[in-house]
C-alpha cells in the first residue's frame, strides 16, 4: 500500500512531491532494519520486529509507515493503536516502548511522516497521538514532563566502571558479591516471569502476560537475554536485556522477597553490565523512570545523570494531555487494593489490564 506525500494532507504538496509514504510489508522488513541500524538516532524499539510482537502478544493493530525517496528509505514511524474502555483510545510510537517517534534522514521525510501519523490518528478518531522522543522534534506540541531516562558510557575495564558507582551504592554490589550470589542465563522466561510478577504486585501494578515475555524472547532471540540472580540456588532476582548497536537495555526485571537483604538487585545490574562489557557494549541504558520515584533515586544513586523524555502529544479529541500512570491520586486506591492481592490472583488478572497499558 503507498501514499504519495501530496496527498496526505492539502498543503504540502509542492513541499513533499517526491517523498513516497508505504506501510510495511514483511518482503520489506530487512530494508526497514537496515535503516534503523544505519540511523544515529534510531533505538531498538524501533526494530520492524515490535510489530510481530505486539500483533502477537496483544493483538493491538499497528501501522509502520516509511518514507521512500529514490528507491531508498529516508524515514520511519511506527505506530501502536490501542482502543481501550479503560484507559482511553490512542495512537503510540511507539506501544509497550520507551522510545520511539520518527526518524528520518531528511526534513522532507520528517513531515511526510508527521502528516501521515495526524492522518491516521484523525482517521481512526483517537484522543491523541503520542510520540516517545529521546529530544524534542516537535516543539509546537505540548509534551508529558514525567519521564526522564538513564543512559552511561561504559569503560571496557571491568574495575574502572565498578570504581565509577558512588561508594554507597558501590558497597551493595560488593555485599552481594560477598554473599555468593551467581547470574545464569535462562533460556526460557518462567524464572523472570515469576520475580519480575511479585514486583510489580508490590508495587501495585498490573502484569503483563507471560506469553508477551515468550514472544519477546522467541522474536528477538540472541538479542534479549534473561539474566537471573541465585542465592544457593535459589531464585531472587531476574532481568530481561536487550542488546542494540552497542548498547545493552536491561528492561523488565524484579526480585523475589529476598533479594533486598541479600542486595540482589544491586548485584543484579552489576552483572548486566559486567557482561555486556564482555560482550562488547560500550553504553548501558538503565532505561525510563518517572521523575522522584524509588526507581529514580535508584539509578542517580548508581551515579548516571537523568535526561529528559519528550513524550509529545498531537490532541485530536482530547482537550488535555491524558493522565494514565501511578502517580494520579484518582488511581491511589487501586493501587493500594493491588498490593494485597495474592500473587497467583494478579498473575491471572493482571495481563487482561496490562495489555492495554502500552
Amino acid at each position: 500500500m503507498e501514499y504519495h506525500a501530496k496527498g496526505i494532507l492539502i498543503g504540502i504538496r509542492e513541499i513533499h512531491n517526491t517523498a513516497m509514504i508505504k506501510l510495511l510489508e514483511p518482503s520489506q522488513a530487512q530494508r526497514w532494519d537496515a535503516y534503523v541500524m544505519a540511523a544515529a538516532d534510531s533505538t531498538f524499539f524501533h526494530l520492524s520486529a515490535w510489530q510481530r510482537v505486539i500483533a502477537a502478544a496483544f493483538g493491538h493493530d499497528t501501522y509502520y509507515y516509511y518514507a521512500e525517496q529514490d528507491g531508498e528509505i529516508t524515514g520511519i514511524l511506527p505506530l501502536t493503536h490501542i482502543n481501550s474502555l479503560l484507559f482511553g483510545n490512542t495512537l503510540v510510537s511507539n506501544a509497550f516502548c520507551v522510545y520511539g517517534g520518527i526518524v528520518a534522514s531528511n526534513d522532507e521525510a520528517f513531515r511526510a511522516l508527521q502528516a501521515q501519523g495526524k492522518q491516521l490518528a484523525r482517521t481512526l478518531n483517537v484522543d491523541c497521538l503520542e510520540m516517545r522522543n529521546r529530544v524534542q522534534t516537535h516543539r509546537d506540541w505540548p509534551h508529558k514532563a514525567l519521564y526522564v531516562t538513564f543512559r552511561k558510557t561504559l569503560d571496557s575495564d571491568h574495575e574502572k566502571n565498578l570504581n565509577a558507582i558512588p561508594r554507597k551504592q558501590r558497597a551493595m554490589v560488593r555485599a552481594g558479591i560477598k554473599a555468593g550470589l551467581v547470574g545464569v542465563v535462562d533460556n526460557d522466561v518462567d524464572r523472570l516471569f515469576q520475580a519480575y510478577s511479585e514486583s510489580v504486585r508490590n508495587l501495585g501494578t498490573p502484569v503483563f502476560p507471560r506469553h508477551y515475555f515468550k514472544v519477546l524472547k522467541g522474536v528477538f532471540g540472541n538479542d534479549c537475554e534473561i539474566l537471573s540472580i541465585e542465592h544457593e540456588g535459589r531464585l531472587v532476582a531476574s532481568v530481561m536485556n536487550f542488546y542494540f548497536k552497542d548498547e545493552v537495555l536491561p528492561y523488565y526485571g524484579g526480585g523475589t522477597e529476598a533479594a533486598r537483604d541479600l542486595k540482589a538487585n544491586d548485584f543484579m545490574y552489576w552483572e548486566v553490565m559486567r557482561r555486556a562489557v564482555d560482550r562488547g557494549c560500550r553504553l548501558f541504558d538503565y532505561g525510563r523512570s518517572k521523575i522522584d520515584t524509588g526507581s529514580y533515586r535508584f539509578k542517580k544513586h548508581w551515579g548516571f545523570e537523568p535526561e529528559p523524555l519528550y513524550y509529545e502529544i498531537d490532541l485530536v479529541k482530547a482537550k488535555q494531555i491524558p493522565d494514565i500512570n501511578p502517580l494520579n491520586p484518582k488511581y491511589r486506591l487501586f493501587i493500594a487494593a493491588w498490593k494485597k492481592l495474592p500473587l497467583p490472583v494478579s498473575q491471572v488478572v493482571g495481563p487482561w489490564l496490562a495489555k492495554d497499558l502500552g
